[in-house]
């Protein structure tokens, strides 16, 4: 088996976890953000979408899914190159979409690009440095585990937030 397929199947789980979720809330659960620091479940859908897509695209070295189609389909009030991962509950909660399939696609679109690249590379690429402005560097193996992390970790948030926000 190939190293990177572990890395797959995980972040293949925090996708699942996000379908789930949001299927058993309405349009209007999922845009409420039931206390100002906690952010919405489709804010924190979007969020790892968006940032699966452009970490991915950035190490493919190709241009975002978000840019190529999605900002027009999204059509929020938000520059194009929010960093949402600092957005304020002002912020946050201007991250609404009137469709759950909006957000499941741009989701599926953002997991099928992670998945191509991760099938694809060399797994001996794993160790390059491609970042070297923290300390230590980062490597290609370092920023795909921050990825897959932070898409496991907003998919528990989002079975939190769904519990505050319908009580199951």
């Amino acid at each position: 088996m190939k190293e990177t397929q572990l890395t797959i199947e995980t972040l293949q789980r925090a996708q699942e976890r996000f379908e789930e979720t949001l299927a058993q809330m309405s349009i209007a659960e999922a845009n409420t953000m039931p206390e100002p620091l906690i952010k919405s479940v489709t804010w924190l859908i979007w969020h790892t979408a968006r940032e699966i897509d452009l970490q991915i695209s950035a190490l493919a070295d190709q241009e975002p899914l978000w840019l190529a189609d999605w900002t027009k389909r999204f059509a929020l009030d938000l520059p194009d190159d929010t960093e949402d991962w600092r957005h304020t509950p002002e912020e946050a909660a201007k991250v609404i979409v009137n469709q759950k399939e909006l957000l499941v696609d741009y989701l599926s679109a953002s997991v099928e690009l992670a998945v191509n690249y991760l099938q694809s590379i060399d797994e001996t690429s794993l160790s390059e440095v491609i970042d070297e402005n923290w300390t230590p560097a980062v490597t290609r193996q370092a920023r795909i585990v921050s990825i897959v992390d932070d898409a496991v970790m907003h998919s528990g948030q989002a079975v939190y937030t769904r519990r505050l926000v319908i009580g199951k």
